[in-house]
């Protein structure tokens, strides 16, 4: 971000480095990290040092929570590569970042769910049967979905 992007109204609302490691939470390291992924852009000053847009908290933020969810920085990146840049993101900004994020975390939850009801099922019994187990996958016939539990992602034989 040009250090132009700083000037005029959001002469304001920019911020060191060390005030944004404060208000997030963040170490300092950890804001010099997510700026080498590109996660966040600061400006420089002339004496350069960063400087950051109040608006970046809640990029951060959701870097954050993201992170906590399982997604990766790339996909946190690309996300956040929707968002405009040298002003604060709108409701519809971050309401299309979110319903990207619910139709992953749905498919998520929904294989976790599978995930539990299978160990539920196959620690439960006790049996150690490939003849009664939920997960038997005769003639490794799901392999043709790729490697992996297949039956816990949810693929099928039909």
């Amino acid at each position: 971000m040009p250090e132009s992007a700083h000037a005029g109204p959001f002469a304001n609302q920019v911020m060191s480095i060390g005030d944004l490691a404060e208000r997030t939470g963040l170490a300092v390291s950890a804001l010099r990290f997510y700026e080498t992924k590109g996660l966040v852009t600061p400006a420089r000053n002339r004496g350069g040092q960063r400087r950051y847009l109040r608006s970046d908290i809640r990029r951060l933020s959701f870097v954050q929570v993201a992170q906590q969810l399982g997604f990766s920085i790339d996909e946190i990146r690309k996300a956040l590569a929707t968002l405009p840049e040298g002003r604060t993101p709108t409701q519809k900004d971050w309401e299309k970042i979110s319903r990207n994020f619910r139709m992953h975390l749905d498919e998520r939850i929904n294989r976790m769910t599978r995930l539990r009801d299978y160990l539920d099922g196959c620690i439960g019994c006790g049996c150690l049967s490939m003849k009664k187990c939920a997960l038997v996958n005769p003639k490794d016939g799901l392999k043709k979905f790729g490697p992996g539990a297949r039956s816990v992602m949810g693929d099928k034989l039909r």
